[in-house]
């Protein structure tokens, strides 16, 4: 029994020291590119926000996308259906925004999300002068300066797009404390796995690409019969060999309140959208977290074994608690690294450090859970629509 715990935990261990390498490695890409210029590259770019619902803080978000300092864009807001109680906030936005924002109707999703639906048809109603297309999400709110550090690197016309990814702030008012800092925790996991160029994906609720990247890339065609926007167009980007660069200085404050259902249908909700469209890192994740876990229950088995014999037990103690350790160790560097990334909310993220020094070690048991309710089902529901996905290009709309 001990030898099998000490094969176990010496393992984790060094898959530890090998996580927390690699969060250096992350922390100091992150210092690179805030170091590095921003650039000139200021192209003429079509803004995309897909909206449903009167979700809390929406005009606030919306109102945030009006005021960037990016000198020459235009904003598309669009709605599944003229119904949605949306449509009043946005149009109080429009009303007094400085900046040219449309409004577009997209109508009801045709075998596909409801998300690439809006965007598809946004996309196609685009007049030809823009240049970059720019997608976001209405749950974010974003600083002054986003827009213009996610569309300049694109400068460089190899690059296939630029993406960045949401800093979730557990303790929105109207949440459950424990589960928004549980979202958090979880969301920071996958956050720090963007940074080199064969890992990275577009998120949609931050990437710049050009016009002519995305017509080339046939992204439109990708996104038919697909409910996963992103990754639709990050395996379009991959089949014409386009890299994917990550802005860790455009990281997306998202505000939202968590409460424990819906906790668990966005984690269980991502990781089976992942298993459709990117089965590697689906069976990495959940192959790593599943072990951690494994790890720790046979460790406490074998700890609480020993007790009720009588045997000595507490050295065992001292090895297992190193791989916990390691964890949160790794939770320290990505607040650390964070801090520098979106300096107008520090005040804000010092406030929820404790969430990565305390609750990194228990995320692997979240990961495990959504990796088993993955293998479970095919199906997910997405903001009050349910869903089928059998294939990435192949999606069953079940009930609206």
């Amino acid at each position: 029994m001990q030898e099998v715990f000490y094969v176990l935990v010496v393992l984790q261990i060094g898959f530890g020291l090998y996580s927390l390498w690699n969060g250096f490695t992350w922390m100091r890409m992150v210092r690179q590119r805030l170091a590095s210029h921003a650039g000139f590259y200021t192209p003429l770019a079509a803004l995309i926000c897909p909206c449903k619902g009167n979700e809390r803080g929406l005009e606030e978000n919306l109102m945030a996308l009006t005021r960037f300092d990016y000198p020459n864009y235009e904003i598309y807001l669009t709605l599944a259906t003229s119904l949605d109680p949306a449509l009043k906030i946005i149009e109080r936005v429009k009303a007094v925004s400085q900046r040219t924002v449309h409004i577009l109707i997209a109508g009801p999703p045709e075998d596909c999300g409801e998300k690439v639906f809006n965007l598809s048809r946004t996309v196609e109603a685009l007049p030809e002068k823009f240049e970059v297309i720019v997608f976001t999400d209405s749950d974010v709110r974003l600083p002054r300066s986003w827009l213009t550090k996610l569309i300049a690197p694109l400068q460089d016309a190899r690059i296939g797009a630029t993406t960045a990814y949401r800093w979730i702030f557990p303790g929105a008012s109207g949440g459950d404390l424990f589960a928004s800092a549980l979202a958090s925790a979880w969301n920071a996991s996958v956050a720090t796995l963007l940074g080199t160029t064969k890992e990275n994906f577009c998120w949609g609720g931050g990437t710049a690409i050009r016009r002519k990247t995305f017509d080339d890339a046939n992204v439109l065609e990708a996104w038919k019969g697909a409910v996963s926007d992103d990754f639709a167009l990050t395996a379009a980007l991959d089949q014409v060999g386009k890299p994917i660069v990550f802005c860790p200085e455009c990281f997306a404050a998202t505000l939202h309140p968590w409460n424990w259902e819906e906790l668990l249908e966005f984690t269980n909700r991502q990781m089976l959208i992942t298993r459709v469209y990117s089965h590697r890192r689906w069976l990495l994740g959940g192959l790593t977290n599943l072990a951690y876990v494994v790890t720790m229950l046979y460790a406490i088995f074998t700890i609480v074994y020993l007790m009720i014999d009588g045997d000595p037990w507490s050295q065992l103690v001292l090895v297992a608690l190193a791989v916990p350790l390691l964890a949160a160790m790794k939770g320290v560097l990505r607040i650390v690294a964070i801090n520098e990334a979106i300096p107008e909310w520090k005040g804000k993220l010092q406030e929820t450090s404790w969430v990565f020094l305390i609750l990194e070690p228990i995320v692997p048991l979240l990961f495990a859970w959504n990796f088993i309710a993955s293998l479970l089902t095919n199906r997910i529901r997405w903001r009050g629509i349910r869903y089928e996905l059998t294939s990435p290009n192949m999606t069953r709309i079940i009930k609206r």
